[in-house]
C-alpha cells in the first residue's frame, strides 16, 4: 500500500474502481427509471440505452485520456482548471459537487423507499413522530456511508465491491428469467415491439434525458485518481469496462422485460403496462417472470441504491477536496485525516449537505437539474480536453490517447449540448434550477473565491506607478530580451486607446517555502526594473511584482473587456 504525496493512499485496484463505476451507473436506475423512461419511449427503450451509451462513449474517451494524464482527485474540475479560462474551473467544480450530492441524495431516498416498503409490508409502522419511515431510513443510510467513506478507501472499496456483485447477481437472475420467457413461454414476443416508437422522437429523446444520469459513472471513476494503483492504465480500462458492461446490461434487461411478458396476461401492451406503473413498473412486471419477482426487484433496488450511495458519497467528497486544495472552497476541505488518510472534512461536509437535501428538498425535479448539470460539466470537459492536448499534449505522459482527435470530443460537445437544449425546451424548470445554482456559485466566486485564488497562487507584493488608473490596461510580462520591443507595440495600442501599461515580473518561489514567508525574494526582482525605469518614457509605466510557486499560473491574466483568462506570454 503506497502513499501519495497528497497524503491519500493508493489502495484501490482495477476491480475496485470498475465496481465503483458500475455501481454509480446502475444505481437504482435500472429498477426505478426504466418504467418512467419506457412510458416515453415505448418498446424502443433498448435502443435509447444503446444511443445513450454511444453518446456517452465520446465523452468517456476524453475522461480516459485526461484521467490517465492527470490521475488526481477532482476529475472534470481538475482538467477544466488546466484547459479553460477562469472562472470555468470553479463553475465546473461547483456543478460537479452539487450534481454528485443530488445523485447521492436520490439514492438515499431510493433506499428509504425500497427498504421502507419492505418493512411496512412486514407490519412496521410507516411513520414515527410524524416523520415517514422512508425519510428516517434515508438519513440513516447517508450517515452510515459517510462514516464508511470517512474510515478509508479500502473499507469503501470492499463494501462497494460486495454490494455491486450482489446487485449484478440479482440483475442477471432477472434477465435470465425474462429471456427464458422470451425463448420458451412467449412465442409471440416480437409482437410486443410492433408499436416501436409510440411517441415519436420527442418521447425517444425524453427517455434519454430521464436515464442519462445512469451513464455518469465514469466521472466517479476518475475521482479515484490519487487512490488507485497504476492509474495511467487502470483508469482508462475501468472507464471502458464499466461503460460497456452497464450499456449491455441496460439493453438486454429492457429487451428481456418487454419481450418476456405476454400482453394478454397483463391486459394491455407490455410497454404501457411497465410504463404506466412508473418507478414500480419493473417490480410489477417481475411478478409474471419469476416467483417472488416483486420482492427480488425491491431487494435489487435496495442493494443497487446502497452501492450507488457509497460511490457518490466518495465522488462528491473528492470534488470538494480538490476544490479546497485549489482554494476554490475553504482550504479546510483539503485536510487529510492523519490516521485514515481520507479527506475527512470534505466527506463530512458533503454527507451533511446530502442529508439536508434527502430530508427536505423535492428531489424528483432537482434530479432532472442534476442531469442538466452533468451535461454542462461534460461539455466543458470535452472542450478542456481539446485545449489541453493543443497546449500541453507533447509534455504529458498519457496512458491512453483519443483516436481521431479532435473529432471525438467535438462530437461529444455537440451531443451533450444538443441533449441539454432539448431538455430546456421540454423541461425548462430543470434548467432554471441548474442556472440558479450556477449563478449562486458565480456570485460566490466573484465576491470571495477569485480574491483568495490570487492571494494564494500569486500574491501581488509590489504595485508601483501613477495613482490614477485608466480603464484600458495593457500588461507586458517582463523579459530582458523582449520587453522593449513589446513595450513599443503596447505603447502604440495604449496611445490609440488612451490606456496604461503595466510591466509584470514574477518571483519564482521554491515549492517548500510558503509564499507568506517569501517576501525577501521580491527585492532582487524589483531591482530588475531599475535599468528600465531610466529609459525615456518608462517612468510613466506601472511596475508589478508577484510571488508564485508556479509562474505559469501567475502569468494568467484577466482581460477586462472579454472577461476571460489567458496566459501572458507576450502582451495584453
Amino acid at each position: 500500500m503506497t502513499s501519495d504525496h497528497t497524503g491519500l493512499v493508493r489502495s484501490l485496484s482495477l476491480l475496485d474502481i470498475t465496481m465503483i463505476g458500475i455501481a454509480a451507473m446502475i444505481g437504482g436506475a435500472i429498477f426505478n427509471l426504466v418504467g418512467p423512461a419506457m412510458n416515453e419511449s415505448g418498446p424502443s427503450l433498448p435502443i435509447v440505452f444503446a444511443v445513450s451509451g454511444v453518446v456517452s462513449f465520446f465523452t468517456a474517451l476524453t475522461y480516459a485520456e485526461l484521467g490517465s494524464a492527470f490521475p488526481e482527485a477532482g476529475g472534470g474540475y481538475r482538467w477544466v482548471k488546466e484547459g479553460l479560462p477562469r472562472p470555468n474551473a470553479f463553475i465546473s467544480g461547483w456543478i460537479a459537487w452539487f450534481a454528485h450530492m443530488i445523485a447521492g441524495s436520490l439514492y438515499a431516498v431510493s433506499i428509504g423507499d425500497f427498504f421502507g416498503s419492505l418493512l411496512t409490508s412486514l407490519g412496521v409502522a410507516p411513520e414515527y413522530g410524524g416523520i415517514p419511515l422512508s425519510k428516517i431510513i434515508a438519513v440513516i443510510s447517508i450517515i452510515l456511508f459517510t462514516y464508511v467513506n470517512y474510515r478509508g478507501v479500502s473499507l469503501t472499496g470492499r463494501v462497494g465491491n460486495g454490494l455491486t456483485i450482489a446487485q449484478l447477481v440479482i440483475i442477471v437472475v432477472l434477465i435470465t428469467s425474462a429471456l427464458f420467457a422470451v425463448g420458451f413461454v412467449n412465442h409471440s414476443w416480437a409482437d410486443n415491439f410492433h408499436n416501436f416508437v409510440p411517441h415519436g422522437m420527442t418521447g425517444f429523446i425524453l427517455a434519454m434525458g430521464i436515464t442519462y444520469i445512469a451513464f455518469e459513472g465514469y466521472e466517479i471513476i476518475v475521482q479515484t485518481g490519487e487512490e488507485v494503483k497504476n492509474p495511467k492504465k487502470n483508469i482508462p480500462r475501468a472507464i471502458f469496462i464499466a461503460l460497456g458492461v452497464v450499456t449491455a446490461l441496460y439493453i438486454v434487461f429492457t429487451f428481456a422485460f418487454v419481450g418476456g411478458l405476454q400482453s394478454n396476461v397483463v391486459g394491455q401492451e407490455v410497454w404501457k403496462y411497465i410504463g404506466g406503473y412508473q418507478d414500480l413498473g419493473i417490480g410489477k412486471a417481475a411478478q409474471y417472470l419469476i416467483p417472488y419477482g416483486t420482492i427480488l426487484v425491491f431487494v435489487g433496488g435496495l442493494v443497487s441504491s446502497i452501492a450507488a450511495l457509497s460511490a457518490t458519497t466518495f465522488s462528491s467528497s473528492r470534488v470538494s477536496f480538490a476544490m479546497g486544495r485549489q482554494y476554490n472552497l475553504p482550504y479546510i476541505f483539503s485536510s487529510i485525516h492523519p490516521k485514515f488518510h481520507t479527506p475527512h472534512f470534505a466527506i463530512i461536509a458533503s454527507g451533511f449537505i446530502m442529508l439536508i437535501m434527502a430530508a427536505w428538498l423535492p428531489l424528483e425535479q432537482i434530479a432532472l437539474a442534476a442531469g442538466v448539470l452533468f451535461l454542462f460539466l461534460f461539455t466543458q470537459v470535452n472542450w478542456a480536453g481539446i485545449n489541453i492536448r493543443r497546449l500541453y499534449g507533447h509534455k504529458l505522459d498519457y496512458g491512453f490517447k483519443i483516436p481521431l482527435f479532435p473529432l471525438m470530443p467535438l462530437i461529444g460537445i455537440f451531443a451533450k449540448a444538443g441533449l441539454a437544449v432539448f431538455l430546456l425546451i421540454y423541461n425548462p424548470l430543470s434548467w432554471a434550477i441548474a442556472v440558479v445554482w450556477i449563478l449562486i456559485g458565480f456570485s460566490i466566486y466573484k465576491l470571495y473565491i477569485s480574491k483568495k485564488e490570487i492571494e494564494h497562487y500569486a500574491p501581488l507584493i509590489a504595485n508601483i506607478g501613477p495613482q490614477q488608473r485608466k480603464d484600458y490596461r495593457i500588461m507586458v510580462v517582463f523579459n530582458k530580451k523582449t520587453v522593449e520591443k513589446l513595450v513599443t507595440i503596447a505603447s502604440s495600442i495604449a496611445k490609440d486607446k488612451d490606456g496604461e501599461i503595466s510591466l509584470l515580473n514574477v518571483a519564482a518561489i521554491p515549492i517548500q517555502i510558503p509564499l507568506s514567508m517569501a517576501h525577501g525574494f521580491a527585492e532582487p526582482v524589483m531591482k530588475s526594473f531599475d535599468d528600465l525605469k531610466k529609459k525615456p518614457g518608462f517612468s510613466e509605466y506601472r511596475y508589478l511584482v508577484r510571488l508564485s510557486h508556479d509562474t505559469t499560473r501567475s502569468n494568467s491574466c484577466y482581460c477586462r473587456r472579454t472577461r476571460s483568462k489567458f496566459t501572458c506570454n507576450g502582451f495584453l
